[in-house]
């Protein structure tokens, strides 16, 4: 089934819902998507030649008419590569030809090369009115939908085939164990549409609710607050680090989080202190998801009522948890053999379950390394307890080898949060002659606080094992981060690595 038959049906049933908004002005009812739809649909099959199977890449930051371009796409049969629109035009131009992508939107002009093997187009170009208003092509559940395309921390990004069956699933998935969509809703896309923001649309569209694209076409808490008081019924997905900024901004300001319905967030580690005070500010709003592309947003969930629950003798160790499994999947925690883990031991987790990818576009060794043995190997490390509740340790890639010793990064950075100076950090392990390697924590203090390493040593004596303590502490006015807001410890690792030569 093609996954834009939810569009065609919801406009169908309930034409005048309101669909789009950018800002606060009416962009389109139901009607009036579905014939921007079908009128995009034929611009790109008769002036582009696009068809089944063609790949048409989206190099552009959120929009309205990213919706509009996404469901044409489906319309005819065509895949789409929605490109991380912070990425630098020689990084996206890599990714678009290795998509094999005939044609580009863009609405950052003349971004590529003309010579690059794809044509390139404004997304704001005129389009010709009037095209007939039909159903999408047919397509077959394992045909490919979305290329998404990972983050490449490890090398080059990978071209995650998502299909229209992984999409289907992935949706029934929010609607069963996320939140209940309803027509009353406002969806916003405050973080990129390229990424789990944009995913989270089906069920949206399915229950014929509204979208709305804030004016900033980004996140800013300013426009946040004043959406959610205007509008009402806000949901949305944020990174841990937008939550962090919202309720700081809440916190200023006085605003209690009134007008917002569900936020979800993923994408990076949620720390304790951080989560308590979200609640304490906004109240139980919020749920966890643990995914990631080749799995999209489909791994693990903590429902709101246990994210905000205090009843249960081991409340405090759920809500550190990233919840149990997701409803349409298999979690388990794989050893070094490749047999299943107990509860209680620390392993790679797994994933079986039709979100799974059908694997990486043109690239048959990586998609046999991760999915050898029917299991999506994530390359997270983690546990279950007895309550199948599961604790993620790190990337395996992040965790610190010291001496012999095993020491994983969050657990440091978990002691450290908890310092009322410290308003983010991370920590990485740097090459040490003697050790292997050593901890260093970067530190971004809280505003218009002080601290210093000495401090921070005693604060670690008093939280932590003597040889997980931070031998190293870097102060920073910031972390570096991806669009999506998650901190980027390879680009700390690789700093490290040239401050050493």
């Amino acid at each position: 089934m093609n996954i834009a038959n939810w569009l065609h049906q919801a406009a169908l049933a309930w034409p005048h819902n309101p669909a789009i908004f950018d800002g606060v002005r009416l962009a389109h009812n139901y009607a009036g998507l579905l014939k921007a739809v079908c009128d995009r649909a034929r611009h790109l099959a008769d002036r582009h030649g696009i068809g089944p199977g063609d790949r048409v890449a989206l190099f552009s930051q959120n929009a309205p008419e990213y919706i509009e371009v996404l469901h044409a796409c489906w319309w005819i049969g065509a895949v789409v590569v929605p490109v991380n629109y912070k990425l630098h035009p020689a990084e996206a131009e890599w990714i678009i030809s290795n998509s094999g992508a005939r044609l580009v939107l863009t609405d950052q002009g003349d971004a590529f090369s003309g010579h690059s093997g794809f044509v390139e187009e404004a997304l704001s170009a005129p389009v010709a009115k009037g095209a007939p208003v039909t159903a999408p092509r047919p397509a077959g559940d394992k045909d490919i939908a979305w290329l998404f395309y990972t983050s490449g921390t490890t090398g080059k990004p990978k071209g995650v085939m998502l299909s229209h069956e992984n999409l289907r699933n992935m949706t029934l998935c929010y609607s069963l164990d996320v939140d209940t969509p309803a027509a009353g809703d406002h969806m916003l896309y405050a973080a990129p549409m390229s990424h789990g923001a944009g995913l989270y649309m089906f069920a949206q569209i399915r229950a014929a609710g509204a979208h709305l694209v804030p004016a900033s076409r980004g996140f800013d808490c300013a426009e946040i607050i004043q959406l959610a008081q205007s509008k009402g019924n806000l949901v949305f997905f944020a990174a841990p680090t937008m939550i962090k900024r919202l309720i700081a901004a809440a916190r200023a300001t006085g605003y209690d989080g009134s007008g917002i319905r569900t936020i979800t967030y993923g994408g990076g580690p949620m720390y304790a202190n951080d989560i308590d005070e979200a609640l304490e500010v906004f109240g139980p709003r919020f749920v966890q998801i643990y995914g990631q592309g080749e799995s999209p947003m489909t791994i693990s969930v903590l429902p709101r009522k246990l994210v905000a629950d205090q009843s249960h003798s081991r409340w405090r160790a759920r809500r550190n948890s990233v919840g149990h499994a997701a409803g349409c999947v298999r979690l388990a925690i794989l050893g070094p053999d490749g047999a299943e883990l107990p509860a209680g031991h620390t392993g790679e987790i797994c994933v079986q379950g039709p979100t799974v990818m059908l694997g990486y576009w043109q690239n048959p060794e990586a998609s046999a390394e991760t999915l050898h043995g029917g299991w999506l190997h994530t390359g997270d490390l983690g546990h279950f307890d007895e309550d199948g509740f599961l604790y993620l340790t790190d990337r395996s890639k992040d965790l610190i080898i010291s001496g012999g010793t095993n020491i994983y990064p969050r657990e440091v950075e978990e002691a450290l949060l908890r310092h009322p100076a410290v308003f983010e950090v991370a920590v990485i392990g740097e090459p040490e002659p003697e050790w292997g390697e050593q901890v260093v924590a970067h530190i971004v203090p809280q505003p218009g606080q002080n601290v210093t390493e000495a401090e921070l040593d005693s604060w670690c004596r008093q939280q932590i094992a003597s040889f997980k303590r931070p031998k190293r502490y870097v102060f920073a006015t910031e972390l570096p981060k991806n669009s999506y807001g998650k901190i980027l410890k390879t680009e700390l690792r690789h700093a490290a690595l040239r401050s050493t030569r």
